[in-house]
């Protein structure tokens, strides 16, 4: 594969079964997604890497061709946190009472989450009077998920800190993990604490974006360092397969444009669902895991790039004031694969006190509260969260009533 940069990306080797993986895009020279800038600080020390995606000709699997290492993703500075959207709250809090109601039926049930964040699944699950455990090596929002009365381990989880907690706390009903597995390069060493922890009848559930949603799409902006693995149902049956571990049951899910969540058992103890045959027939039929699928997938990815880039230089020479909505890890892979810097976007508005008044990653935008966005509004607003769309929209709907219009990238380049 050629990226932007006229260099050559050779195979690597996939990091589920040793097969060769063929890069299909190259989003070029990136920063660490969440890593926003202070102002006073040496923009000369920002960290970049290589922002490349291929597919696994053996098992199918899509993932990340450069390996970011954890410890500059995750750590004390995260500035994530679930609870900061209202749907996702409530998500969560479906999702624990699902578990509580189907899955912890033993007589001392244990339920663990992988990436627990500011505990806003667990917090469901410590009302129930239910033992919890979440691993969170992200301090910021570990010590949220504390104070919240969460029970938190900060560390990555991995065999050896599995084994500790299950010699500690004995087997776990449900280990849980919600946009966190896809983070993870080292599924080998996941999958092995996941048997070391898991009970005879317990699962292993988690939930992450889609590669048939990404592709239907286009959102390629679902590609930055901290998505390392794009699942399949495809891909995760070969991957559960190698763990010890049989997919019984998927689930699509209408969150962050479109997710996901898979079910996972000890070989033999359910019978998988349909829904699985289902859904993997579906990615056969749509050739969803075809080399050619893929680059076409490319294609409309460079087609946005031109199109939004052309657009905002577009109205810059008319005079029009833009600026931006939501300081999202994933807007990092747009502005700078696109070229969207100050010039064309003058600042962004997010409602996430740790990023407002810092700099995004790599393109240097402003970051500013949301109580600024009417004072006075801008002509228009390139819209980062638009999986959170219809929450936005409708607290901003005074944007539209003064004449304020949404720009919008997925699946298309838009003005609504």
């Amino acid at each position: 594969m050629t990226g932007p940069t006229g260099t050559e990306l050779g195979p690597v080797q996939c990091r589920i079964c040793g097969g060769d993986v063929d890069g299909f895009l190259d989003l070029g020279r990136q920063p660490l997604s969440d890593a926003f800038l202070d102002p006073g600080g040496d923009a000369a020390d920002e960290f970049f890497y290589r922002l490349a995606v291929g597919l696994c000709g053996s098992c199918s699997m899509v993932q990340l061709m450069e390996e970011v290492p954890r410890e500059r993703m995750f750590n004390a500075d995260y500035p994530y946190f679930s609870k900061g959207s209202a749907v996702m709250r409530e998500h969560f809090r479906a999702t624990a009472r699902h578990f509580l109601e189907n899955e912890a039926v033993s007589e001392s049930p244990f339920i663990v989450e992988i990436g627990s964040n500011d505990g806003v699944m667990l917090g469901t699950v410590r009302d129930a009077g239910v033992r919890h455990l979440g691993f969170e090596p992200s301090g910021s929002v570990a010590a949220a998920a504390r104070e919240a009365g969460v029970t938190v381990r900060e560390e990555f989880f991995e065999a050896a800190t599995a084994k500790a907690v299950r010699e500690e706390y004995g087997p776990a009903d449900v280990v849980f993990a919600a946009n966190t597995l896809c983070h993870i390069p080292y599924m080998g060493s996941i999958l092995e604490g996941v048997d070391v922890l898991l009970g005879p009848d317990g699962v292993f559930v988690f939930e992450d974006p889609y590669l048939g949603d990404i592709v239907a799409k286009t959102s390629f902006d679902q590609i930055y360092d901290e998505h390392f693995y794009f699942f399949t149902a495809t891909s995760v049956q070969q991957m559960a397969r190698r763990g010890g571990l049989e997919l019984v049951d998927v689930e699509r899910l209408p969150v962050h444009g479109g997710e996901v969540r898979y079910t996972l058992a000890r070989h033999g103890a359910r019978t998988p669902s349909p829904a699985v045959a289902e859904l993997i027939e579906r990615e056969r039929a749509d050739r969803l895991h075809a080399p050619g699928t893929l680059r076409g997938f490319a294609d409309a990815v460079a087609a946005i790039r031109d199109d939004l880039s052309a657009l905002l230089r577009r109205l810059k020479e008319e005079g029009r004031t833009v600026a931006a909505y939501g300081a999202t890890a994933k807007s990092a892979t747009v502005t700078n694969y696109c070229g969207i810097g100050p010039d064309l976007v003058a600042r962004v508005h997010d409602s996430t006190p740790a990023k407002q008044g810092r700099l995004t990653p790599g393109a240097h935008i402003p970051v500013v509260p949301p109580e600024g966005f009417s004072a006075p509004y801008p002509d228009y607003a390139l819209l980062f969260a638009w999986n959170h769309a219809d929450e936005i929209m409708a607290k901003e709907q005074a944007f539209r009533e003064a004449g304020g219009k949404w720009v919008l990238y997925v699946p298309e380049v838009r003005i609504v």
